[in-house]
C-alpha cells in the first residue's frame, strides 16, 4: 500500500500537503478555542468581581449619607466670600495676615552663626529646612534637644514644614544624642 505512495509524484504530493494543513488548522484552531474559552472565564470573573465591588459601595455610600448631620446642610451655614467689586474689579484680600509664633529663647538657649552645628545630621532635616531652621535663630543640637510641645509647634508654623514631622522624626531625642557625642 505504501509502495503505491511515491512523494515525488504530483497526486500524491497534493494529498499529503493538504492533510498536513488539515492537521495544521486542526491545531490552531483548538488552541484559539482553548485560548479564547479561558479568557471568557476570566472576564466573566472580573466582571462578577466589578459587580459585587459596586454593590458594596453603594451600601457603603447609602450608610455614609444617611449618617450625616442635617445641620451642616441647612441654609445660612455657608458664607461667601466677596471675589469681585460691582464694576468687575477684584476685591483685595483685606484678611489681616496670620500673626507668626515667637519663639521662646530663654527656654531653648541663644545661638550665633559662629556656634552652628551641622543640622543635616538630624534624620529629616535637609539643606533647605537647616536654612529655614538657621534663619529663625535655631543653629545648634542643644537648642533643638531643649525643645518643648510649644516649640515644636512654633517652629513648625515658622519654618512652614509638614506638621508633626518634627516629633515623628525625633528631632528632640536625636539632637540631644548628637549634642552628648559632639
Amino acid at each position: 500500500m505504501f509502495e503505491q505512495l511515491n512523494p515525488l509524484a504530483r497526486s500524491t504530493a497534493w494529498l499529503e500537503i493538504f492533510i498536513l494543513m488539515f492537521v495544521a488548522f486542526l491545531i490552531g484552531y483548538l488552541f484559539a478555542r482553548w485560548y479564547y474559552k479561558k479568557k471568557l472565564e476570566e472576564a466573566s470573573q472580573y466582571s462578577y468581581n466589578a459587580t459585587a465591588d459596586r454593590q458594596i459601595n453603594t451600601a457603603n455610600t447609602a450608610n455614609k449619607v444617611e449618617n450625616y448631620d442635617t445641620d451642616i446642610i441647612t441654609p445660612g451655614n455657608i458664607k461667601a466670600i466677596k471675589t469681585r467689586e460691582r464694576s468687575g474689579a477684584a476685591v483685595v484680600n483685606r484678611a489681616a495676615p496670620l500673626e507668626k509664633p515667637e519663639l521662646d529663647f530663654s527656654v531653648i538657649g541663644q545661638a550665633d552663626i559662629a556656634d552652628k552645628d551641622d543640622l543635616k545630621k538630624i534624620s529629616g532635616v535637609g539643606p533647605f529646612i537647616e536654612e529655614k531652621l538657621n534663619s529663625i535663630g535655631i543653629y545648634t543640637y542643644e537648642q533643638i534637644s531643649k525643645f518643648r510641645k510649644e516649640d515644636i509647634e512654633n517652629v513648625t508654623a515658622l519654618i512652614e514644614f509638614f506638621p508633626g514631622r518634627i516629633e515623628r522624626d525625633n528631632w528632640k531625642g536625636q539632637a540631644e544624642a548628637l549634642h552628648k557625642n559632639a
